[in-house]
């Protein structure tokens, strides 16, 4: 690409090689790969039946959701935490504040469910788990100090008399209650929180804590299965795989380990107590040990939050004692004192269609921080190549000032249920066919752009059909389908719509399908990602001043002037001048800005990278049109 040169795609002898990357674009918007699905971005009221309306939600909230969802007080429950599904769609919620299990049964019209005390007089009953054993099914509820085992009667509205099949388990101290998982041979495991925040004793009790524990299906056969995870609270299998995954509740008040020149070392600094260490969320192996508590996760590496390096805990291990290079690395970590509770994988589920290929975490909040963090629900995209989680997005937030959420729980009509124990409430989070851009995932398209919509329910694609926009002007404007199947439609938003709330429309045949109301926004920057999920590196094109086409992992900047095309959506109606391109927060020559010459519905920005970048490795790009802002991506520069 020549300096000035504004169709780099067009010239002749060099499109083979240069288009390249628009046709994986193109194929990228195919069912198999798009951008990330949103994340909470649209402040909503939170809705509450009237039957509900009083105590604290006797006044309104808001609450922030991706497009297309609803949020809705669903029922009541003092203390609501863990949640569990019988196989007929009950749902069980414990209550250790109260001693009780509640069961609750969905109403199939919509209503506030109907609910009674299944038992009570239990000691903090906190996990729940239903297992299916020789065609018996079991509901087991994990108390503090031992785990009792129901047979569930679906007629019944109350518990029979228990089995108690583990007993003598550790209670007391900063984390008494339980948690639960069932694994695939339908052995039990339990994780132990620790008694301390940091203390060596619970490492060598004749039960340790800080820890998980693996049992028979009877209670028998105790094994110490892995070790050093502070407090285990969220346990989950995996689907389709025996591999168990653990949200962990990391340590508070972490003295300043690093003998640098800040002159901090041995010292409790507020800055670095708010963000160590991450909370993990990690797999968890037989015969593991995490750390905790002589070793703590840093983030302040090449691979940030994931797969942490150790550093020695200052008040247990300074001397090195420990070997923390040997202790097993976390998959991921989340904000420090997010204070991860519930963990629930969303494969095989009905859950919203976009978001089924990963996992949700409830956040209850932080005490230990400057400013407050959590209070909300995160989702985590899943590689099913590498089984290992993505960076997470917000699926709900806003929570803090009214509720904390502890479990979430994919039902079968298609919503999620999340528990909140400072309020004592279940919510119902219910999600909609919704437009999203196809570069960036945000709930706004663009007109001439590339969109997506999903929906839970079959949509009527077969023969003859057609998707109709309307307009906040009621003009109805027919658009172009990419791609069609009974959960997802790629289009391309048609031109000259107007700005605000539009209407989706699928008509086959006499029948009209209402799918819902996206935002149109004549400027909405996305950019396409060579990633599933919507972030890391952008998809991009380099070449140098001759036009030969470069590598771009990674660019080289050493051997003369480089020029990039990226490649998005929603750019193509603003004026060239407002569009900016900030690499590192940094602008960078802008050469052309607007529609892809060959490609309809692609736009495409041509940008001169600084020689000063070379060296700078991983770097982010931004596209900024007058304070509306794209996805982030990334460049690799070296």
């Amino acid at each position: 690409m020549r300096p000035g040169t504004h169709r780099p795609h067009a010239e002749k002898g060099r499109d083979n090689q240069d288009m390249r990357w628009l046709r994986v674009l193109l194929a990228a918007l195919g069912p198999t790969l798009m951008a990330a699905p949103p994340g909470a971005t649209l402040q909503q009221k939170l809705i509450v039946p009237a039957a509900l309306r009083n105590g604290i939600f006797a006044s309104d909230h808001n609450i922030t959701l991706p497009p297309g969802f609803t949020l809705s007080v669903w029922a009541r429950v003092p203390d609501a935490r863990f949640l569990g599904l019988a196989p007929n769609g009950d749902v069980f919620v414990s209550s250790p504040d109260s001693g009780r299990v509640t069961l609750l049964r969905p109403d199939r019209n919509g209503a506030v469910p109907g609910q009674s005390t299944w038992v009570s007089g239990l000691k903090q009953p906190h996990g729940l788990a239903f297992d299916n054993v020789n065609g018996t099914t079991f509901l087991y509820v994990a108390e503090t100090d031992q785990v009792d085992r129901y047979v569930y009667d679906s007629a019944a509205s109350v518990a029979p008399k228990a089995d108690v099949i583990i007993r003598g388990l550790p209670s007391g101290g900063n984390h008494p209650l339980k948690s639960i998982a069932v694994a695939p041979d339908h052995s039990l495991y339990v994780g132990l929180g620790s008694s301390c925040n940091a203390c060596a004793s619970d490492t060598t009790a004749a039960i340790v804590r800080g820890s998980v524990y693996r049992f028979n299906p009877d209670g028998s056969g105790m094994q110490l299965f892995a070790q050093g995870l502070r407090n285990p609270e969220g346990l989950a299998f995996l689907p389709g795989t025996g591999q168990l995954w653990a949200a962990v509740n990391n340590r508070d008040d972490i003295v300043y380990p690093r003998q640098d020149s800040t002159g901090q070392y041995g010292k409790v600094v507020r800055a670095f107590v708010d963000d160590n260490p991450p909370e993990p969320v990690t797999s968890v192996r037989p015969g593991g040990n995490y750390g905790w508590p002589f070793c703590n996760s840093a983030q302040d590496s090449s691979s940030g939050l994931s797969n942490m390096p150790f550093d020695p805990d200052y008040e247990l291990n300074r001397d090195g004692h420990v070997d923390c290079s040997k202790m097993d690395r976390m998959s991921k970590g989340i904000q420090a004192h997010s204070a991860p509770l519930g963990f629930h994988f969303l494969q095989g589920t009905t859950f919203a269609t976009p978001y089924r290929n990963g996992a949700v975490i409830a956040l209850h909040g932080s005490w230990d921080r400057s400013q407050p963090t959590g209070y909300k629900v995160i989702w985590l995209p899943w590689n099913p190549i590498t089984n290992a989680p993505g960076d997470p997005i917000d699926l709900v937030s806003g929570f803090s000032g009214f509720g904390r959420p502890v479990d979430t729980l994919a039902i079968p009509d298609g919503s999620l249920l999340i528990t909140d124990d400072s309020s004592g409430t279940i919510y119902r989070l219910e999600w909609a066919p919704a437009a999203v851009s196809s570069a960036s995932g945000f709930g706004t398209i663009a007109p001439g752009s590339y969109a997506s919509l999903y929906s839970t329910s079959p949509l009527p694609v077969s023969g003859d059909f057609s998707l109709n926009v309307t307009d906040g002007n009621g003009r109805v404007a027919r658009a172009a389908i990419s791609y069609a199947s009974p959960n997802q439609i790629n289009f391309i938003v048609p031109g000259g719509l107007a700005d605000g709330t539009a209407r989706l429309s699928l008509n086959s045949g006499a029948t009209a399908t209402d799918l819902g109301a996206p935002e149109i926004r004549s400027v909405a920057p996305g950019l396409f990602t060579l990633s599933a999920d919507g972030n890391g590196p952008a998809a991009v094109v380099a070449l140098d001043d001759k036009g030969q086409v470069l590598s771009s992992d990674p660019i080289v900047l050493s051997k003369g002037r480089v020029f990039v095309s990226l490649y998005g959506t929603g750019i193509r109606n603003a004026n060239s001048s407002d569009v900016q391109v900030l690499v590192n927060d940094a602008p960078v020559p802008v050469l052309y800005a607007g529609a892809q010459p060959t490609y309809p519905a692609l736009d495409q920005i041509n940008i001169e990278l600084p020689a000063d970048l070379a060296g700078s490795g991983t770097v982010t790009v931004v596209v900024s049109i007058n304070g509306i802002t794209s996805n982030v991506a990334e460049l690799k520069i070296k």
